[in-house]
């Protein structure tokens, strides 16, 4: 019983009557039309399934493509007919529940694959005719002159049902026969080609070594040529072919007859260069895209000595605000009307302009001169952006931060120009935006760095590059070891020992920071533990106590506070043996919930410093409801006692700082003594601890230990 027409396998069975009618009519076959049919109804349902499918399969819609010339579908108005019936009714009736817009799209993809693949599979047919014939042809050179009416009964036979245009001329180059798939590719009577020359049919799109070939082949220099060719129909429109070219020689081996073998390859042609436009086109501005850009810049940096580029790197500031406000719908046409205003920047010879991805513009320019015209490109470029774009009645202020690399060709690749741009690009958009940064060789080095230690820092704690040294705290009033700060380095394989200060950024930046801060803080534990285990209570001032710094990062970590204390209990160490460094402006603002492992670190008794103190301009008030036990004065307040006695005024400060410290039963750590001056001022102040090179530079727990036990002997 046949199914029902709204039914997936009626609707199925409609797609393939309908196909077969249009296909049948310039198929040849013995096949019935219902037979015709039923042998098209497995295609039409891979086609469905292909439609469907939840990824694209270019090889199985080419394999539909390569079954119709199997079902001998070779017809130039096959290949036509087949498109036009799936782009209008596939998705009509295989794809009516799915979202038309991505199925028509997957529509057009599968149309491409399955015309791909008719076309190759027709090649592959085509040559195989070809070389039938040529091997005919040339048997029939050595056939003796008894078996001479067979034998062209055989090559008539080949000669006019082949499939593709086969003429004969002799060395002079006067056409001789054709067959009728030449006459139907040309489009001309028999007796308007007989007769005519073959050298009438230059066109100007030859290949420059057309003509040679040609006259290398009737000098009997050559058996056979193959290129691809362009011929002048009578209508004005232009034939594309493959052409092959052989001699054909007597039985004695003299040079007779030139026989030409030509396949017409005009529609596989326009459908390369449409392919080629879209793959190389941005299907929503109409710019080139990055790949026809980097084989554009490839060609200019290529050039001779002589040759310079200039680039303009563009970046709009703010596109997500506006596609995340106003949908992307309107970011489209925004992005399309910033293309055209700048293609209008672009239009001196030498110039293009491309859309690389996303709201990422490019402008190229060469020629000798480009020290001054980017600097024209870049000026009109920034300029096209100052008139607002009107969008749904919204006049949108466009911006874009803008970074340009100009030099001579021949000195870099196309991937390293594009990066330089890139990276001066960042450095104009970090800078504030809507403004243009100059590519600088230092700069680009230094973000390179950036960018390799970023790569480099999730394998190099696995690899234990880390190591850290310690700094002591000294007690101002007696000059004893109470501690040390743990300080972080990295043994870079490349760079070196690296400091914090060139890591921990990015750290933050990737969330490395956390795992690396777990791996800081269980080390400094641990030598902490081997600390008091060696000297017990041998210091003036009790057990060594150990700084560890904490990230802002790290702050707002749901496991700050497990993690401290599994780390404590796995090192048997007191919690009084560890103090937390925060600095003050990562708790300016802070709110309750910020605040909240901070306060049960410090009341399982953690020392909670309060790190670079002076350098956040927070409210003094808000110290009173912050959970920590140390203020640690940030440098700056040091530099200016140098000198004894110091500037009248820091002092004052310090002192100010100092006595509200005290009152609210905070301790007082001063960073960076580097003199005896500074240290005498401090202590007159009434500060507590200090650490800095005066005492000893950051090193290995060694130097502390022994500083220690120097400490603990007198």
């Amino acid at each position: 019983m046949s199914a029902e027409p709204d039914e997936p396998e009626g609707r199925l069975r409609r797609l393939t009557t309908i196909w077969s009618r249009a296909l049948f009519p310039v198929t040849s076959t013995s096949f019935t039309r219902a037979e015709f049919e039923e042998q098209l109804l497995p295609l039409a349902r891979r086609l469905s399934e292909l439609l469907r499918a939840r990824s694209f399969d270019a090889d199985a819609a080419k394999a539909v493509g390569a079954a119709l010339v199997e079902a001998h579908c070779t017809d130039p108005e096959a290949l036509a007919r087949t498109l036009d019936c799936v782009d209008a009714y596939l998705v009509l009736y295989c794809g009516e529940d799915g979202p038309q817009d991505e199925l028509r799209m997957r529509s057009s993809r599968l149309q491409h694959a399955m015309a791909a693949g008719y076309a190759q599979a027709l090649r592959e047919r085509t040559l195989a005719e070809q070389e039938a014939i040529a091997q005919a042809a040339l048997r029939a050179q050595g056939v003796v002159a008894q078996a001479l009416h067979a034998t062209e009964a055989r090559f008539r036979a080949v000669f006019e049902g082949a499939a593709i245009g086969i003429g004969i001329a002799d060395l002079d180059g006067n056409v001789l026969q054709v067959n009728e798939a030449l006459l139907r590719m040309f489009g001309l009577p028999e007796q308007s080609l007989r007769g005519r020359r073959v050298q009438d049919w230059i066109h100007p799109e030859d290949a420059p070594q057309t003509w040679r070939l040609y006259d290398e082949l009737v000098r009997g220099e050559r058996e056979h040529y193959h290129l691809e060719k362009a011929f002048n129909r009578p209508d004005g429109t232009a034939l594309w072919t493959n052409l092959t070219v052989s001699l054909l020689r007597d039985a004695d081996g003299t040079p007779q007859y030139q026989l030409a073998l030509m396949e017409d390859t005009t529609e596989r042609r326009l459908l390369n260069l449409r392919l080629r436009y879209e793959a190389t086109h941005d299907a929503l501005t109409g710019l080139p895209n990055r790949t026809l850009f980097f084989e554009r810049l490839e060609k200019v940096l290529s050039a001779g000595e002589g040759q310079r580029f200039g680039l303009c790197y563009l970046d709009l500031d703010g596109f997500k605000t506006i596609n995340d406000s106003l949908g992307h719908a309107a970011g489209d046409r925004l992005l399309v009307e910033v293309a055209d205003r700048l293609q209008s920047c672009a239009t001196a010879p030498g110039e293009m302009v491309a859309r690389l991805g996303g709201d990422e513009f490019v402008a190229l320019t060469t020629g000798p001169g480009t020290e001054r015209t980017v600097d024209e490109l870049a000026e009109r470029i920034m300029n096209a952006l100052v008139t607002p774009i009107s969008i749904d009645g919204r006049d949108l202020l466009v911006r874009g931060s803008l970074g340009i690399v100009e030099g001579p060709a021949g000195e870099r690749t196309a991937a390293e120009v594009l990066r330089s741009a890139d990276i001066t690009m960042y450095r104009a958009k970090s800078a504030g935006g809507n403004r243009c940064e100059l590519a600088d060789p230092e700069a680009d080095a230094r973000a390179i760095t950036r960018h390799g230690l970023t790569t480099a820092l999730p394998t190099a704690l696995e690899r234990g590059e880390f190591f850290i040294e310690y700094q002591p705290l000294v007690h101002l009033g007696d000059g004893s070891v109470r501690g040390a700060e743990a300080l972080v380095r990295w043994l870079h394989p490349q760079h070196g020992v690296l400091g914090p200060d060139r890591f921990i950024p990015l750290a933050e930046h990737t969330g490395l920071i956390v795992p690396l801060g777990r791996w800081v803080l269980e080390e400094s534990i641990r030598q902490a533990r081997a600390w008091r285990e060696r000297y017990g209570e041998q210091t003036s001032a009790g057990p060594l106590r150990i700084n560890v710094n904490l990230s802002p990062c790290q702050l707002s970590h749901p496991g700050l506070v497990q993690d401290t204390v599994d780390i404590l209990e796995r090192s048997g160490v007191a919690p009084d043996a560890l103090c937390l460094e925060v600095t003050e402006s990562a708790l300016i603002g802070a709110d309750d919930d910020l605040l909240k492992p901070l306060r049960r670190l410090a009341e399982m008794g953690v020392d909670i410093a309060l790190d670079d103190f002076g350098t956040g301009y927070s409210n003094l008030a808000n110290l009173r409801r912050l959970p920590v036990s140390i203020l640690k004065l940030d440098r700056s307040f040091t530099q200016s006692m140098q000198q004894f006695p110091a500037d009248p005024v820091d002092l004052k400060i310090v002192e100010g700082i100092v006595s509200l410290a005290h009152s609210l039963d905070l301790a007082v750590t001063v960073e960076g003594v580097e003199t005896g001056a500074q240290a005498e001022q401090l202590r007159i102040l009434g500060c507590d601890t200090a650490q800095g090179w005066y005492y000893a530079r950051p090193g290995p727990p060694e130097r502390l230990q022994d500083l220690a036990l120097v400490d603990a002997t007198g």
